[in-house]
């Protein structure tokens, strides 16, 4: 995920940029999308909400992963699927212009993870989610646990604290927009 500030509207988003830049955070939230069924996405709101002092509940999350299933199945998984296909296209396909499209793919893939990210920003205000939760790590190891429980899928305890530990560091840079 990466993109350049012009496309970079609203502070969920701005904070996702943020925190994803980290290889460790990326990383980590490809293994929970492919090993776990994670919605990065989603995912991301739930550290975001921590970072704004919410910890969610179970109803919430379940209302922000139906909120974007239907664009998450139906748009950003597909061009997920169709760029990583073109990563080997087959042999009657030119190299170069495969890698083209590809190109174009991934960047319609990442506007629709954004669009994706605006309408959960603007689907309801943060702070009318959940309850208040002053502690940064409580916020956001409750918030990634009710997710895992809602996806049915445990993550692991390493990929948690990896999470946890680039939240921290950014909130320690001012970085929770």
């Amino acid at each position: 995920m990466a993109a350049d500030e012009a496309t970079a509207t609203s502070p969920f988003w701005k904070f996702s940029l943020g925190l994803y830049a980290d290889p460790e955070v990326a990383k980590t939230c490809i293994e929970l999308q492919d090993g776990a069924g994670a919605d990065v996405n989603v995912l991301l709101y739930m550290l975001w909400a921590a970072s704004r002092g919410r910890r969610l509940g179970i109803d919430d999350v379940r209302e922000i992963v139906a909120a974007v299933e239907d664009w998450r199945t139906g748009v950003v998984v597909p061009l997920r699927a169709a760029r990583r296909s073109l990563r080997s296209p087959p042999g009657s396909i030119d190299d170069n212009l495969a890698a083209a499209l590809r190109r174009q793919v991934k960047k319609a893939e990442l506007e629709a993870e954004r669009l994706q990210q605006e309408a959960l920003y603007r689907r309801r205000a943060v702070q009318d989610l959940g309850r208040a939760e002053p502690l940064l790590d409580v916020a956001a190891v409750a918030n990634v646990e009710a997710y895992a429980g809602v996806v049915g899928r445990e993550f692991s305890s390493a990929a948690i604290e990896t999470l946890l530990a680039a939240l921290r560091r950014q909130q320690t840079r001012g970085g929770a927009q």
